[in-house]
């Protein structure tokens, strides 16, 4: 019998420094009002609704997005892992299609692991975000350029 493929881990990383104190940022990131102003936010055509933020370890989270022009409907899912205010967070990411125990989006990477830590840098902070356990390059390009998308919307929140 043939020894099973391990998975590859690719891992993805995105820093960028906001010019905002670290409470404010950490904050974009764990209450729901400020979450409804950025996160999932990248795409003009999307409806985004966060159904569920409950920021401590074991907590869960739930985004449902909705999009006009493909007609379908995206759940954005996770647990919260480590939560250490305000410098580090650690949660779960499954993408599934139509409902929350709908079929996974990626079924190769269906979940993944965020960490975002929150440095201060003088007078605005550096966030280093790290997203590990995809199974593929695709779905990790496809992050990427979903995380930078979003990190532009936040920076526009922050500054407003």
């Amino acid at each position: 019998m043939a020894a099973p493929q391990s998975q590859p881990n690719f891992t993805l990383e995105v820093r960028r420094t906001f010019t905002a104190p670290r409470e404010k940022v950490f904050a974009a990131w764990t209450q729901r009002e400020q979450l409804e102003k950025w996160m999932c936010r990248d795409v003009p055509v999307h409806t985004v609704t966060h159904h569920l933020v409950d920021v401590r370890p074991g907590g869960r989270y739930q985004i449902e997005v909705r999009d006009s022009a493909k007609g379908e409907v995206y759940w954005g899912q996770g647990e919260y892992r480590e939560v250490k205010p305000p410098e580090k967070l650690v949660f779960t990411w499954a993408w599934t299609k139509d409902t929350p125990a709908g079929p996974s989006l990626h079924p190769r990477d269906a979940e993944t692991l965020v960490t975002v830590e929150f440095f201060v840098r003088g007078n605005s902070t550096e966030v280093v975000l790290t997203h590990t356990l995809f199974g593929s390059a695709e779905i990790r390009e496809m992050t990427y350029v979903g995380w930078n998308g979003c990190l532009d919307v936040l920076e526009k929140a922050l500054g407003a």
